[in-house]
């Protein structure tokens, strides 16, 4: 495996902030060795082949050439592979050549609650932290928020909630990052193995309906053997449709 490349002095043009929890961190390549730990099997896909116009906010806030596992220093009490941020940027710049540099800020944690990603709490104050880091007082724009959660709120009383949750953190992110208009794009969950309250944070993320918020559905992916966590087929799926889905709705704004 390549190792990651410092880029100093270098500023992306434009920022994408991924979040949520382990779907967008990435599990794609993970199997449990002969001894029950969690691997990732090294491999890189080509649609997630580095780029040097693709960046990635490392955990010392500091540009590097972006290569999987994308959160491997964020999301580091877990083992990442493959998620959807590289085939979404490399799709970008395969559509559109002259979209300039793309900088990925890496934010998700694995088995995280949206009550965990309200304003105030840690990851919230993190995910502000690192967007704004990523600006660097320079021309850069934040383009996204790309984020995929919503499984660890599959209980009768989190669903209940996510919906005024989910309006509330983005309507405080937006308000901080100083982008009344930020483009969201999420990702409707799909896993197996989430209970019967599954479906009603479906029907949220698919129904939901606010300005310059849209949702790509993870529908139809296929899982490692846990079935909660996308295999690499459909990390690479999801980021395609992330990708169309911002170059059709979003990528005239500037």
């Amino acid at each position: 495996m390549a190792a990651h490349v410092k880029v100093e002095g270098c500023q992306p043009k434009n920022i994408f902030l991924l979040a949520g929890q382990s779907n967008m961190s990435g599990r794609g390549g993970n199997y449990d060795d002969t001894d029950n730990n969690i691997k990732w099997d090294g491999e890189i896909p080509p649609e997630c082949t580095p780029n040097p116009n693709i960046l990635r906010l490392n955990a010392n806030k500091s540009w590097e050439e972006a290569h999987d596992p994308l959160h491997k220093d964020i999301d580091c009490l877990k083992t990442c592979g493959i998620g959807p941020g590289m085939p979404f940027a490399n799709a970008i710049l395969a559509k559109d050549p002259s979209f300039g540099s793309i900088g990925l800020v890496p934010c998700a944690i694995g088995g995280t609650r949206m009550v965990e990603w309200a304003r105030g709490a840690a990851l919230y104050n993190q995910l502000v932290d690192r967007a704004k880091a990523s600006l660097n007082g320079g021309e850069a724009k934040i383009r996204a928020l790309l984020w995929y959660q919503g499984e660890s709120d599959t209980s009768l009383q989190d669903s209940r909630l996510y919906k005024g949750r989910f309006e509330k953190f983005i309507s405080d992110l937006r308000q901080d990052l100083d982008q009344p208009d930020l483009p969201i794009i999420m990702v409707g969950i799909c896993s197996a193995d989430q209970g019967p309250f599954m479906n009603v944070i479906r029907q949220i993320q698919l129904n939901f309906d606010e300005k310059n918020v849209k949702c790509v559905d993870a529908m139809g992916s296929t899982f490692l053997a846990d079935d909660k966590h996308l295999d690499t087929k459909s990390e690479i799926r999801v980021g395609l449709k992330l990708a169309d889905a911002f170059l059709s709705s979003f990528a005239h704004i500037s």
